[in-house]
């Protein structure tokens, strides 16, 4: 297994080299590969490396994917550089969103052609996707024992505008044949998901035969197909063929805050009527003129997906912490 690259094997490009100054020449580019609670670790150009925390550092502001400056020998870590795209996700009750994954190309969205299939969450995780940059990909898995596999795949597709839909065994070999599209040397790709649902299944697949299986992989509960969680942190692993898969935990509830231009990219239907409401501040619920309630009532918006806009603009609105007043103290 290589474990020496280049940097533009990992992901290097002008994008942060514009950012190194001057007086920084010394310092060594390095990529997250493991955030822990007090240690992180990273790839370099002579392989995996330790890194050096300065005191009270929080390890919760990097993210597996940043790049950072480190000093030569000591490795102690100095700067992170700007992200290009990130993925960052609300918790339930919390207040402060969680670093999933930074300097993503593609986020793979991975569900099943079974009882897991939620429309609902599937449009979290593209607000999600849409807000931090990466282009999003829903990865259908379990086709194989699907009684109709191709519903599932067009009601994936009605979901946001050419969306791209991909139909995988993650067991296959060819699975990785069918991504290809949204891998290759020095791109990064994320996988998210519910547990049981293949996520831990397809990284080992992208790795590669050559590759020692870098996660754990568990069953599901036939009665509501849902799994265990198998993966319990987030790490960078070399996809064969080059570039790098990012695995993150299990997801069982995502709460959206911070997203408003991922939510109008993901109902860009109604996004595009709004200018035409007779109101400005229009809800599309029940004001009169409303160019959306027009559209439901001559069947051309699904009133379901309207209802499901509204309750995620809701609730994008109240996790959203907002700047107030002449000392900028927030409220949200």
């Amino acid at each position: 297994m290589k474990t020496a690259h280049t940097l533009a094997e990992l992901g290097w490009s002008a994008f942060f080299a514009d950012q190194c100054r001057t007086d920084e020449a010394a310092l060594l580019p390095q990529r997250v590969a493991t955030v822990h609670r007090a240690r992180m670790g990273a790839l370099s150009k002579a392989g995996p490396a330790k890194l050096m925390l300065p005191i009270h550092t929080n390890t919760g502001d990097y993210a597996v994917g940043d790049w950072v400056l480190v000093e030569a020998g000591t490795q102690m870590l100095r700067r992170r550089l700007e992200r290009r795209t990130v993925l960052e996700r609300r918790r339930e009750g919390s207040v402060a969103p969680q670093l999933a994954a930074a300097n993503v190309d593609a986020l793979f969205i991975v569900t099943s052609c079974n009882a897991d299939f939620n429309p609902t969450r599937l449009e979290r995780y593209l607000a999600l996707a849409n807000q931090g940059g990466p282009k999003p990909v829903i990865v259908l898995t379990k086709a194989d024992v699907a009684e109709d596999a191709e519903r599932y795949r067009r009601e994936a597709m009605a979901l946001q505008r050419d969306l791209a839909v991909v139909l995988v065994n993650p067991r296959e070999p060819d699975a990785a044949t069918h991504l290809e599209p949204w891998c290759g040397p020095g791109r990064t790709v994320a996988v998210v998901g519910s547990s049981g649902v293949g996520k831990s299944t397809l990284v080992n697949t992208l790795a590669g035969p050559d590759h020692a299986a870098p996660q754990a992989t568990g069953g599901i509960r036939e009665h509501d197909a849902k799994g265990r969680h198998t993966t319990t942190s987030r790490s960078l692993h070399a996809i064969a063929g080059g570039g790098w898969v990012i695995d993150t935990p299990g997801i069982r509830s995502l709460q959206l805050g911070d997203a408003a231009e991922g939510l109008e990219t993901l109902f860009a239907e109604i996004t595009e009527l709004a200018p035409a409401c007779r109101f400005r501040d229009c809800t599309h619920a029940h004001e009169p003129g409303c160019a959306v309630q027009a559209a439901v009532a001559e069947g051309q918006l699904d009133p379901d997906r309207v209802a499901r806009w509204r309750i995620l603009r809701a609730e994008n609105r109240g996790n959203t912490v907002v700047p107030t007043g002449p000392r900028g103290n927030k409220r949200r």
